[in-house]
């Protein structure tokens, strides 16, 4: 019997049964945009080889205006039908079906053509849009209907109208966005008239025997959001007008509440898709932080969704589904809803990848083959770059022996772990520890590798990270730690703490400081923290933010004169920043560190040095930036051997997971 019962158990559509109860959720990559129709069909075929019941794609555009950027794919031309005929095909030679998700951005999108229920723009976009008429209303419909016969045309299995996360369809569903006062707004009948519309005419567009999913928002998480009775009555609208499916949003872009970031507690809205379930007949799938085979078995064994969708954890492994299957649920790459390189690319128009995986969306292009000519491999390093290349090396056949001086591996992730809200970093660790041992690696921890150690390997692969950097501040007195001795429980700090440097480390140790109890792993407390109420009693489903009170007085410092936190990342720095907010950490630029003393941080400012002060302190931590840890790389190349180096040995910047893990598996592809 399988260990997951529920999550491989067939749904019958009518026309046509799902093997198993998993959706890969949409994900726009950026392939469609470049071109290479090759890449977008492997990066679909890979996941559908991978056991997936059913994925959907990105978000393809219905006409220019409703693009989220200029340019957008979209189905517009015989020669774009053609072109998603590839994907369809080899998606189907690969054994998988595929729906194609048609989205209208609305007032979202980053174009001056765009349009919505009404001229209001859009926070986190740059353009005002241009309020429909009726004309315009009815090119909408019969644009998104056209999109959708074009997908079946294209070969697709169905469709996903995508009517939540705040885009287009969304827009007219909440007072927060429609001001209108003719028959497309005013009352929640007239507000849903137009998804409602749009779901019959796809209907009509694309027959009976075609799944048709509607992606609708549970808890909008925006001032006049939508009430749960409007949820519910827009629910049963859309199954009567034709529905398959309906698929689980939660929240919109511009809400100021965390929704899928590795804060966020697992799982934390299936409640919402539970209560709804019972007040329809068809299909009601789940989503946001479901990352593993055993926490979306629990949901659906609990009745909370007939089934469950997951998105990124398709980028971290493809083949998530078979391994779960085969019992090999150990060996899943784990997502860790960082956005380092999925979200974050997708927003600065780069192709989306996975930090834990950097051959998704990629291919065509990292392509991990049997080695010719096996070769003996010294890898240094057990951090994340040392961990990719060895795992990647031993799995193309080469014999690898990891070393490291530690005691554990992990290297920056074993502190990475250690802050609240980071928990997901333990799954990553104890994968890399199971593929160390399944791939046959041979660890060396607490050993020190030296130029002699290294002299009968083929290759020599240095990866022995970074170390803090010193500031150079003269210390008359107090306590001075690095984030190193605080993360690593080695030092503890005092009531009142001034952390200097305000990069993503100062800002990891400052939640670390602020916090006991991680809230991502309390449901209840993470909502009581953030305002995450109930849309029954509060429309969007807003209430006030409850945070508990931090542990310590913390003032986080840095020399740039810049907001902190500005170089954070894109989808997520505005969250962590938030979190400090709310545990009322202190926040200086442009500060001069003069000197350490008993009474804390002194300090000045601006070129002149002006303004003295001191910052009261019983604990001042270092987070001042790294410097490479590369004498063991100078000392072979000085012996004449050439080590590859890889990770924070090559460049220091911040703690860059994603990078190591890019450079180790990429460099292990070519050895």
């Amino acid at each position: 019997m399988s260990q997951f019962p529920h999550l491989f158990a067939p749904l019958d559509l009518g026309h046509v049964t799902l093997p198993n109860r998993v959706l890969m959720g949409s994900m726009h990559t950026n392939l469609e945009e470049r071109g290479d129709w090759n890449a977008v069909a492997e990066f679909y075929a890979e996941r559908a080889r991978g056991g997936v019941g059913l994925m959907v794609t990105g978000g393809m555009a219905p006409n220019s205006e409703g693009g989220v950027f200029p340019g957008a794919a979209g189905l517009f031309t015989p020669e774009d039908i053609a072109h998603h005929k590839i994907i369809t095909d080899r998606v189907h030679d690969a054994g998988g079906r595929i729906a194609m998700q048609i989205l209208h951005a609305g007032r979202y999108a980053y174009g001056p053509k765009c349009v919505a229920p009404s001229a209001i723009k859009s926070p986190i976009s740059p353009f005002p849009p241009t309020e429909l008429d009726e004309a315009g209303i009815e090119k909408q419909i019969a644009d998104i209907a056209t999109s959708a016969a074009r997908a079946r045309e294209a070969g697709y299995d169905g469709v996903e109208v995508m009517g939540s996360e705040g885009y287009f369809l969304n827009q007219f569903l909440a007072r927060h966005t429609n001001k209108r006062d003719d028959a497309w707004g005013g009352s929640y009948e007239n507000r849903m008239r137009l998804p409602v519309e749009v779901m019959k005419r796809v209907r009509a567009a694309v027959g009976d025997d075609f799944i048709v999913i509607f992606r609708i928002s549970l808890i909008d998480l925006v001032p006049e959001g939508s009430t749960w009775d409007e949820v519910v009555t827009l629910a049963k609208a859309i199954e009567a007008a034709g529905a398959s499916m309906l698929n689980t949003g939660i929240g919109w872009h511009e809400a100021r509440v965390p929704t899928i970031a590795t804060s966020v507690p697992r799982a934390a809205f299936t409640w919402l898709t539970g209560r709804l379930r019972p007040e329809v007949s068809i299909p009601v799938i789940t989503s946001n932080r479901i990352n593993t085979p055993g926490v979306a078995e629990e949901v659906l064994a609990e009745g909370s969704a007939d089934m469950v969708s997951m998105a990124r954890p398709f980028l971290a492994d493809p083949d998530f589904v078979n391994k779960a299957q085969a019992g090999r649920a150990a060996e899943i790459a784990p997502c860790i809803a960082c956005n380092q390189a999925c979200l974050d690319h997708t927003f600065q128009g780069k192709v989306s990848s996975c930090l834990v995986n950097p051959r998704a969306g990629h291919e065509t292009e990292i392509v991990i083959t049997p080695t010719t000519s096996p070769k003996t491999i010294a890898v240094v390093g057990a951090g994340p770059a040392g961990l990719s290349a060895a795992i990647t090396a031993a799995q193309r056949g080469h014999s690898v022996t990891l070393f490291d001086r530690a005691a554990e591996i992990g290297g920056q992730l074993t502190m990475a772990r250690a802050v609240p809200g980071k928990e997901e970093f333990h799954g990553l660790t104890d994968w890399f520890a199971t593929m160390v041992d399944k791939t046959g690696v041979s660890l060396r921890l607490n050993t020190e590798a030296t130029v002699a150690t290294l002299a009968d390997f083929d290759e020599v692969i240095i990866a022995t990270g970074v170390r803090p950097r010193d500031p150079e501040i003269p210390v008359e007195g107090g306590q001075v730690a690095s984030y190193i001795d605080i993360l690593k429980g080695r030092v503890t700090a005092g009531p009142r703490v001034a952390i200097i440097g305000a990069g993503g480390i100062g800002f990891d140790v400052a939640e670390f400081l602020t916090v006991d109890d991680s809230p991502t792993l309390d449901l209840e407390e993470w909502k009581r923290e953030w305002g995450v109420g109930d849309p029954a009693q509060t429309a969007g489903g807003l209430a006030e933010p409850q945070p508990e009170p931090p542990t310590r007085a913390v003032t986080l410092l840095q020399r740039k004169r810049e907001k902190l936190g500005r170089r954070l990342g894109k989808t997520t720095g505005w969250i962590h920043r938030a979190a400090l907010q709310m545990k009322n950490v202190q926040m200086i630029g442009g500060v001069n560190y003069e000197r350490i003393t008993d009474e804390g941080l002194h300090v000045s400012y601006g070129e002149a040095r002006e303004t003295p002060g001191v910052i009261a302190a019983d604990t001042v931590v270092l987070c001042a930036g790294q410097l490479t840890e590369r004498s063991l790389a100078d000392a072979l190349i000085e012996a004449g051997r050439s080590p590859h180096v890889i990770g924070g040995a090559d460049v220091a910047a911040e703690l860059d997971a994603k990078r190591a893990i890019d450079q180790g598996t990429r460099l292990a592809a070519a050895i």
